[in-house]
């Protein structure tokens, strides 16, 4: 029983005598550098911000990319909404009309996490049909860096995903308007809103073309 009581008194020293160190450690970690990181990179995540990826789980990608985001994000910025979602009408010399219907291409490109969030909206105004790509963007707006901690960070490559949704009979700035909305967080980088104009549509399954073959995807 000396043995053990020996040896008992040595892990309770040694446990002691970490828990001090460390208090005092992270407490002046936290009073210089800091030790939480900003809201939105913890609800976007650390794999992200940190080292550019999606995910660090291959095996868990696409559950992380179907996250419902619409509570969690909240407005942290203070960065004007026409700076933070832009939008850029792509023009050409006469706005082509087919059968008395216009038809506009709307291209979207934003942050990866947003996409089940932008859907669903999408969804609650008619829009039931879009295409989705994987792509890499990056760039500085107006001039304006990002900071993390006080450092300007380099622009480098990060995944984006880029959603097109052609409409005729759902308004055009309903869709702008919607997205804008949904994609907001107030920080520059929020996504970009292209819009063109589109000579015609063709449902290859059916053959119909122009109004008639986006009725059941539009």
């Amino acid at each position: 029983m000396k043995v053990l009581g020996v040896q008992l008194l040595g892990t309770v020293c040694i446990a002691a005598w970490t828990v001090v160190t460390m208090l005092i450690t992270f407490k002046i970690i936290d009073k210089t550098v800091g030790l939480r990181v900003s809201k939105e990179e913890e609800i976007k995540g650390l794999d992200s911000t940190e080292h550019g990826l999606p995910s660090a789980y291959a095996d868990f990608v696409y559950a992380v990319e179907n996250i419902d985001y619409t509570d969690a994000v909240a407005v942290t910025g203070d960065v004007p909404v026409a700076e933070a979602v832009e939008v850029k009408a792509v023009p050409t010399f006469e706005k082509p009309v087919k059968d008395g219907v216009k038809f506009t291409k709307v291209e979207i490109i934003c942050k990866e996490r947003m996409l089940e969030t932008l859907k669903n909206a999408m969804t609650n105004i008619g829009i039931t049909g879009m295409t989705v790509s994987h792509v890499m963007g990056c760039g500085v707006q107006k001039g304006r860096p990002e900071y993390y901690r006080g450092v300007a960070v380099e622009p480098t490559l990060l995944p984006k995903i880029q959603v097109d949704i052609v409409v005729s009979k759902v308004p055009v700035r309903e869709v702008i308007e919607t997205a804008k909305k949904v994609l907001y967080t107030g920080h520059i980088g929020d996504g970009k809103i292209f819009v063109y104009d589109v000579e015609n549509v063709v449902k290859v399954r059916t053959g119909e073309e122009g109004y008639d073959a986006l009725q059941d995807v539009e």
